[in-house]
């Protein structure tokens, strides 16, 4: 049985899978994303005996998920594969193309200078694309979360 702060956490989130048999209520000012709705039994099984409450946890674990949930999930994963394809292309191909085009070609430096200013650009590049990830991740994360608060 979870105890303490990931207790809290799972409640708060909504996700029960089964190892909370006796669900409490959240803490005050806090509501779970899934509300837990009571199943209402007929006939003999309404006695409350221990087999109710493992059908109640089982019914709970069931829940469908989120489907906003999943989708932001999708654009996180869309975000993340992106911007690892631009971490890798934009700083090899600044490097050889500002080499061989910029340095070499329209300044005329020697072989060794351009590998040096070409790897000072390539640098720079991975910052920019790193700062450019920082700034979508935290707007993104802040629309999620004006989102959820609006609910």
């Amino acid at each position: 049985m979870l105890r303490g702060k990931s207790r809290l956490n799972v409640e708060w989130l909504g996700y029960s899978p089964g190892l909370l048999l006796d669900h409490q209520p959240p803490p005050p000012g806090r509501t779970p994303r899934n509300p837990v709705r009571p199943v209402r039994l007929r006939g003999p099984a309404a006695g409350g005996n221990a087999m109710e409450r493992i059908d109640k946890a089982a019914l709970n674990a069931l829940q469908l998920p989120d489907v906003r949930n999943e989708s932001s999930l999708a654009s996180t994963l869309k975000t993340l594969l992106f911007f690892t394809a631009l971490m890798i292309t934009v700083p090899i191909g600044l490097y050889f193309t500002t080499k061989s085009y910029v340095f070499e070609g329209a300044f005329g430096m020697s072989n060794r200078d351009s590998y040096f200013y070409a790897a000072i650009v390539a640098v720079v590049a991975v910052h920019v694309v790193l700062a450019l990830f920082v700034y979508v991740a935290w707007n993104e994360g802040s629309r999620q979360w004006r989102e959820g608060k609006q609910d």
